[in-house]
C-alpha cells in the first residue's frame, strides 16, 4: 500500500514535535498553571473559520480564508507553511485509499469465512464499520477545533498533556510501521497469487505449505522493494502525492463495484440466506484460519477482524489538515465519510462474493486463498485477469 506522507518541497515539515510546541506556547505565555493552559488551549484550538474566511471561496480558497487557516494555526503555536493544494476530495480519497477495501477486504477474507461462515460478511461487517464510524465521528470533531498536521499525538498532547502525546504519538507510530508492513506482504501473496499463473511463476516454490529459505528470501526482498518504491514516491512531493491519491480513490471506487456487478452476473445462484446464516467453519472446514472450537460467539468476534483491520488508517485526513483547503470543516468530512462509503462499498463487494461461491462450504475450507477458488469457478479468465490488475494496482 501507497502510504503518503505529509512534506512539501524544501519546506519545513508542519508537523513539528509536541515538545517543540509546547515549548514555545510556554515561553510566549510565561509558565501558567498546567490545567489552566490547557483549557485554554482547548479554547483557542476549538474556534474555526466563520462563514467567508475559508472554504467558501471555492476549491482554490482565497486570500481571506488563507488569512483567516493562518491565525488559526497560530493560535494553536503553528506558522502557516504549506500551500494548501488538497481538496475535499484529495483529503477523502488519502483516507479511502489507505483503507482500501480491495487490500483488506479481500486479503483477510479468510478470518471471516472460515469463522462463522456468511454471517461474518452479513452481519459482522456492518457491525465493525459501525464502531469504526463512531470512532472517526469522536476524531471529527476534535479535528474541526485542532486542523494540524500532529493529528493524533498532537491532539493527545493537548487535550490529555505531554505524557498522552508521547504514547500516543508512538503507539501511532508503531500500528503505521506493522499495518504497512502486513499490507506489503498482502500485497505480494495477492500478485503472486493472482498473476503468477499467468506469468509462469513457480508457485509451488514461491508459497509453500511450510515456508522454506528460497521462499523467505523472494518474500523479503520484493516487499522490500515495495516499500522503498512508496519512501521514493513520497519523497518527490506533494503534487505527485495528491494526484496519485485522487487516482486512488477513483481506482478503488471502480473496482470494487467493477468486481460486485461480474461477480453477481457470473453467480449460478443468489441465496440471500447465506449472508445471515452461521456457520461454524473453525479447524479443517475453514482451512485451518482458526483453532477449531464450538464456541459460535468466540468465532464470530474473530470475524470482527476483518472489518477492525480493514477500517482502519482514516487519520490520514487528519496528517494533511494544513495541506487541505478549509481544513476545520474538510477534515472532518474526510475521516467520516472515507470509513462510510468504505463501509458501504465494502459490503457490498464482499456480500457478492459471498454470493457467487457456487459451494461456500467448499470455499471456507480453502483457507486464505478463498476469494481465489471461489473467482477461479464462476469468472471468465479475460475478465478475472483484468479485475486482479486492477486489484494489484489498487493495493499497492
Amino acid at each position: 500500500m501507497l502510504c503518503f506522507i505529509d512534506h512539501d518541497d524544501g519546506r519545513e515539515p508542519a508537523g513539528r514535535g509536541v515538545e517543540q510546541v509546547l515549548d514555545e506556547l510556554e515561553r510566549e505565555i510565561g509558565e501558567p498553571d498546567p490545567g489552566r493552559l490547557r483549557h485554554e488551549r482547548v479554547a483557542r484550538g476549538a474556534r474555526r473559520p466563520q462563514e467567508g474566511e475559508g472554504g467558501d471561496h471555492g476549491e482554490d480558497g482565497g486570500a481571506a480564508g488563507l488569512e483567516a487557516l493562518r491565525g488559526s494555526l497560530a493560535e494553536l503555536g503553528y506558522k502557516q507553511q504549506f500551500e494548501r493544494r488538497w481538496t475535499g476530495f484529495s483529503n477523502f480519497a488519502i483516507s479511502f485509499s489507505i483503507i482500501c477495501i480491495l487490500a483488506g477486504g479481500i486479503n483477510s477474507l479468510g478470518q471471516g469465512i472460515a469463522g462463522v461462515g456468511g454471517a461474518a460478511i452479513g452481519i459482522g461487517w456492518p457491525l465493525g464499520c459501525m464502531v469504526s464510524l463512531v470512532f472517526a465521528l469522536g476524531m471529527a470533531q476534535i479535528a474541526s477545533a485542532y486542523p494540524t498536521a500532529g493529528g493524533l499525538y498532537h491532539w493527545g498532547s493537548i487535550l490529555g498533556g505531554r505524557a498522552l502525546g508521547w504514547v500516543t504519538a508512538w503507539f501511532n507510530l508503531i500500528g503505521l510501521t506493522t499495518v504497512l508492513a502486513a499490507i506489503n506482504v498482502g500485497t505480494y501473496l495477492f500478485f503472486v497469487n493472482a498473476l503468477g499463473p499467468s506469468l509462469g511463476l513457480d508457485l509451488d516454490a514461491l508459497l509453500p505449505a511450510s515456508p522454506t529459505a528460497y521462499s523467505i528470501t523472494v518474500q523479503t526482498i520484493v516487499v522490500g522493494l515495495i516499500t522503498i518504491s512508496h519512501g521514493l514516491i513520497n519523497h518527490l512531493g506533494i503534487r505527485l502525492t495528491s494526484k496519485l491519491t485522487d487516482f486512488s480513490g477513483y481506482l478503488i471506487l471502480f473496482g470494487s463495484v467493477a468486481l460486485t456487478v461480474a461477480l453477481l452476473i457470473a453467480a449460478p445462484h443468489l441465496d440471500f440466506s447465506r449472508l445471515v446464516t452461521f456457520t461454524n467453519n473453525s479447524g479443517d472446514a475453514g482451512g485451518g484460519v482458526w483453532p477449531q472450537t464450538n464456541n459460535l460467539v468466540y468465532l464470530f468476534l474473530l470475524g470482527l477482524l476483518l472489518p477492525a483491520y480493514t477500517i482502519t488508517g482514516f487519520d490520514a485526513s487528519a496528517h494533511t489538515a494544513e495541506e487541505t483547503i478549509n481544513a476545520a470543516r474538510t477534515v472532518p468530512k474526510g475521516m467520516t465519510h472515507s470509513v462510510l462509503w468504505s463501509g458501504v462499498f465494502g459490503w457490498i463487494m464482499l456480500c457478492s462474493i459471498i454470493l457467487a461461491a457456487p459451494d461456500l462450504t467448499e470455499a471456507a475450507s480453502k483457507g486464505g486463498a478463498q476469494f481465489f477458488f471461489i473467482t477461479d469457478q464462476v469468472l471468465p479468465g479475460p475478465v478475472k485477469l483484468a479485475l486482479y490488475l486492477v486489484i494489484f494496482v489498487a493495493q499497492y
